[in-house]
């Protein structure tokens, strides 16, 4: 391990004065601040340095040079944010020395995408010393997250607008220069390209609501094609109107419906989109001072064979001269609009700045703002084709996601056609649901020991105010139409898809839950406050994450709500089993939100889940206790309710890090009225990727991982019941016990999928890949307590390390990180901030608790922990596979009753596409027979290997895929040389490929002849 040490602790011994000199000398030369605005920065740089040094190997390539540019450009970031806001009097002071974070960014020669991913080390590392001098507020006003979000909606919809645009105007100069009536200059149909972003750009200022999501976004740059549509010269169009497959929406005239057709391309809602047209239209009359006209009294070519029924046309708006004009008074406008913001300068992205924008960077479509992701050589994997949110157009042959093509074309998905798509499914299915409980529901409501109807509509009124709440502030915004009053009309829309949404699903869980019970009175779960949070809760989620906003990100629900993340993850499998039509996207954003909540949420600090661990596993209270991680008591009903209607705002979020309890008696910590468990509104107080938050893509193994279809189906009200009551199921066990078995559950099943992926990554035997899970259950079940405040991923390259010492395999440390690193889920805070409790011993003359690095943490902790529990572990790794695995007689966590046993490698559900080679991107996927026809077309079929299914009578596996090799190595030339038979290449053999497909027939097959990785030596 002291190869990775060396390459953390070897970079210190830099000059703190030459710093801080550089530091100035970037605030006086570089951003040209004044005297006042150079001694705040500087203090808050004074105040920061001594991190700079021990995070250097942390931040971006590792090199002085460049950590230093990241930490200044972070503390200029930041004094920008939070001292504008302080007060009156700095809000001034700051206006004087105005900088953005472009100009930073250019300072410093950074780009966006590599200072988000970054961030997240200076907010973690900086955090005390920020909330001391700025305040409990600091991350709220720091607003890290929602410029991220912002940067990334903003790069998803220029991208879409750009290519929605070049397809209906004509894009080169030759055919420019071939039209009658073209204008004088070359550039015109390039100006008329940035002056419909700079509109959307006025849109957004003006007149959306502050919350900007993509889905009201994307209705905006619909509009905005629509003005230029009917405003721009026909000459320069790339359709005939009347000749297009693409608009097809016809009026009543029997002439092109504009508006319809566009919302029929894109999936957009024509209501929101007439709506966003006059918002539209009173911009350009109010800004631009254009004198609006009927489209229907306007006799004009861009209007021929088009509806012009409620259409309004403005005479001259896209001419020359007036283009001109027009586009210096929309960058006035929106100069005026963020001046002193320290915002992000949005006219970038129609700019073209490759160097800040960081395009180079981007990994294909694995943009993820918090983690080190894959770079471009992710592009490979089939398994990533739509990995996240910045995914590259893959088809120009799609028209739902605004690119004109043949209309029979295969769609090619992109996010904002995923989310527009996904919108529809809200508007369409939901939306016209009923608003109140159905008759359905009333029934099962009225049959409870009281009729609960009222106290669940009351309930239902009082949360979703708190989790979209009223602005009760008053602004004027000229004659344009005030901004909080978009604020609320957004908010009642949201709050009244999550009412709809929740009440149908509540109706279908209730049906379910009476026919296990065989009885229609469920009191027990309708009368359970805990229960109709996190219903609640995961419904207004979805309608976030729908509509994609970016302010509003996953955990504010949970802090909304009171509930906590251990609270939330009960809900989740049944949510989505109980609402058939939910569109895979949302499935996935549930998937992979309960995948956050099980590898760190649910095992911070003021989590339930230690509510109900304390109970099952009495041994662990001392420790939960002195640790101080039971959760707070859930807030009342009534007290949200009371500061909603005082404030108009939202609940109080305590402050950070307030999860102090009493170490008393731990039952009174335990329970509170009515028996239930209390919980926290816990802050989230890590920076986490909103690519993950809002736009995870994930493989179809994780779409089904967590769905535990093999677990006994239990109640669902057992899951709420009170930790210390008798689980109705049966066994003897209560319902903590019964609850904590299936979490634990989850996690191994979670931990396997990890274990397997590093495991391929790594090559490495199966030996050692059952070695590891073992070794990982065992401690989940003995030393329950190194999960304490930490990530399971944390715990998942430990068991790496110590097994591969055990097996002695030359395998380091930094190998183990550096393939860590290229996992989807990879956050660099895993091996960076891991924490550490030293106060029952002294080590390294320290005390207290603390965060360290992963080897740090396997030194002082992990090793001396579990060394107990390794005894059963092989010289060689010759780990038993069976689940007979005796117990260390040592075990101070203690067990429950019924807890799972160490047990051999489950079968992983649906591991496609598997790469069945180390060396070589090939992979081998179950083709389901109803896919076949979708996916292979007649004259693309011969070049697919179906095993079972071939491209003729089916022989075998290995005379099929020889057959394809022979077929792609024969007389037809393939672009680029595709030759199987050359050595360097080499061929897989059917063995593996057939090893690959244990997972269709349940059985694991063997894989002796995958070697162990070759030793290297250490560096």
């Amino acid at each position: 391990m002291e190869d990775m040490k060396s390459s953390v602790t070897t970079s210190g011994g830099t000059d703190g004065d030459a710093v801080e000199a550089r530091f100035n000398a970037l605030c006086k030369n570089g951003l040209s601040l004044d005297e006042k605005a150079c001694s705040n920065a500087t203090k808050l740089f004074k105040e920061t340095k001594h991190l700079l040094t021990p995070n250097v190997s942390a931040i971006g390539s590792g090199t002085l040079e460049e950590a230093e540019r990241f930490w200044f450009s972070f503390v200029l970031y930041s004094l920008k944010r939070l001292s504008e806001k302080v007060g009156e009097n700095t809000q001034h002071e700051s206006d004087e020395s105005g900088f953005s974070l472009c100009q930073i960014l250019r300072a410093t020669k950074l780009n966006i995408v590599d200072f988000f991913k970054e961030l997240p080390q200076f907010v973690v590392k900086a955090g005390p010393v920020l909330r001391n001098m700025y305040g409990e507020d600091w991350e709220t006003r720091l607003e890290a997250k929602e410029m991220q979000a912002n940067f990334v909606h903003l790069s998803l919809l220029s991208k879409s607008y750009k290519r929605a645009f070049w397809e209906l105007f004509l894009t080169s100069d030759a055919n420019i220069d071939k039209q009658q009536n073209a204008t004088s200059s070359p550039d015109y149909v390039s100006e008329c390209h940035r002056f419909g972003w700079l509109l959307f750009l006025a849109l957004r200022v003006h007149a959306f609501s502050r919350f900007k999501d993509l889905v009201t976004c994307a209705n905006g740059f619909v509009s905005i094609l629509a003005i230029l549509i009917i405003h721009v010269p026909v000459s320069f169009r790339n359709f005939k109107i009347n000749d297009s497959p693409h608009f097809v929406k016809k009026g009543d005239k029997g002439v092109v419906d504009l508006l319809a057709s566009l919302c029929n391309m894109y999936d957009a809602s024509e209501d929101d989109l007439r709506k966003t047209m006059e918002m539209a239209n009173k911009l350009i009359e109010d800004i631009l001072k254009k004198k609006p006209c009927p489209a229907a009294k306007c006799k004009t070519e861009t209007l021929e064979n088009i509806d012009t029924d409620s259409l309004i046309y403005f005479e001259g708006l896209m001419e020359e001269q007036s283009l001109s004009s027009s586009l210096k008074i929309l960058e006035k406008d929106y100069d005026d609009a963020i001046c002193n913001k320290g915002d992000l300068d949005e006219r970038l992205f129609v700019n073209d700045e490759d160097s800040l924008l960081g395009l180079g960077s981007l990994s294909g479509g694995a943009m993820n703002v918090t983690g080190i992701k894959r770079k471009l050589d992710s592009v490979a994997s089939p398994s990533k084709s739509i990995s996240s949110p910045l995914s590259p157009q893959r088809s120009s042959a799609s028209h739902a996601n605004g690119v004109l093509g043949p209309p029979n074309a295969k769609m090619a998905a992109t996010p904002v056609s995923t989310a527009m798509t996904t919108a529809k499914w809200l508007r369409s299915v939901i939306c016209p649901l009923p608003s109140k409980p159905s008759a359905e529901l009333q029934h099962f409501l009225s049959s409870c020991d009281k009729d609960v109807t009222t106290d669940v509509i009351c309930r239902v009124h009082i949360i979703l105010e708190a989790i979209f709440p009223r602005n009760q502030e008053r602004s004027v915004t000229g004659s344009l139409q005030s901004v909080n009053l978009m604020d609320n009309i957004w908010m009642e829309h949201r709050r009244l898809e999550a009412r709809k949404l929740y009440y149908r699903v509540l109706e279908a869980m209730c049906t379910a839950e009476a026919q296990i019970l065989h009885a229609p009175n469920l009191t027990s779960l309708l009368t359970n406050e805990r229960f109709h949070r996190c219903m609640l809760a995961c419904s207004a989620e979805l309608v976030l994450a729908t509509h994609k906003t970016a302010t509003m990100l996953f955990p504010i629900v949970l802090d909304r709500t009171g509930i906590t993340a251990f609270d939330l993850s009960k809900v989740i499998e049944s949510f989505i089993r109980h609402e058939e039509s939910l569109p895979r996207e949302l499935r996935r954003h549930l998937n992979s939100l309960e995948e956050r909540l099980l590898e760190s949420m649910v095992w911070d600090k003021g989590s339930s889940m230690y509510n109900s661990l304390i109970v099952a596993k009495p041994a662990l209270s001392a420790e939960i206790n002195r640790l101080g991680l039971l959760a707070e008591p859930m807030p009342p009903l009534d007290a949200i309710a009371t500061h909603i209607n005082f404030s108009g705002g939202t609940p109080p979020v305590p402050p950070l890090q307030k999860h102090e309890t009493s170490t008393g008696n731990a039952g009174s910590s335990i329970l509170g009225q009515n028996g239930d468990v209390r919980s926290p509104m816990r802050p989230c107080t890590e920076l986490r990727s909103v690519l993950v938050e809002r736009n995870a893509f994930t493989s179809p193994v994780k779409d089904r991982l967590l769905a535990l279809s093999n677990l006994k189906k239990a109640p669902l009200q057992s899951a709420f019941a009170s930790p210390t009551r008798p689980n109705p199921g049966g066994g003897g066990e209560t319902c903590a016990e019964t609850g904590i078995n299936i979490f634990f559950s989850k996690i191994n099943k979670l931990a396997a999928v990890r274990i397997n992926g590093m495991v391929e990554r790594l090559q490495l035997s199966q030996q050692i890949r059952e070695s590891v899970y073992s070794l990982f259950q065992k401690i989940l079940n003995q030393r329950t307590s190194l999960f304490f405040n930490r990530h399971i991923d944390q715990i998942i390259l430990c068991c790496f390390y110590v097994v591969a010492k055990i097996s002695q395999l030359r395998l380091t440390f930094k190998e183990i990180i550096c393939n860590y690193k290229k996992q989807p889920q990879c956050k660099p805070q895993v091996f960076q901030s891991v924490f550490v409790d030293r106060s029952s011993a002294r080590r390294n003359g320290r005390t207290g608790q603390d965060n360290v690095d992963i080897i740090a943490f396997y030194n002082e902790t992990f090793v001396p922990s579990i060394k107990p529990l390794l005894g059963e572990l092989g010289s060689a790794g010759t780990t038993t596979r069976t689940s007979r695995v005796a117990e260390a007689n040592n075990s101070n966590d203690g067990t429950c009753p019924g807890s799972p046993k160490v047990s051999p490698f489950p079968s992983l559900p649906d591991m496609s596409p598997k790469k069945v080679s180390a060396t070589h991107n090939v992979y081998v996927s179950p083709l389901r027979t109803s896919k076949m026809d979708a996916l292979i077309s007649h004259s693309s079929r011969s070049y697919y290997a179906c095993v079972g299914e071939s491209t003729r009578a089916y022989q075998s596996p290995s005379k099929d895929l020889t057959a394809i090799n022979n077929h792609l190595n024969g007389g037809r030339k393939i672009r680029g040389a595709l030759n199987f038979d050359d050595v360097d290449v080499g061929l897989v053999s059917d063995s593996m490929v057939a090893n690959s497909l244990y997972l269709q027939n349940g059985s694991c097959a063997s894989s002796s002849g995958a070697p162990l990785k070759s030793e290297q030596p250490e560096s």
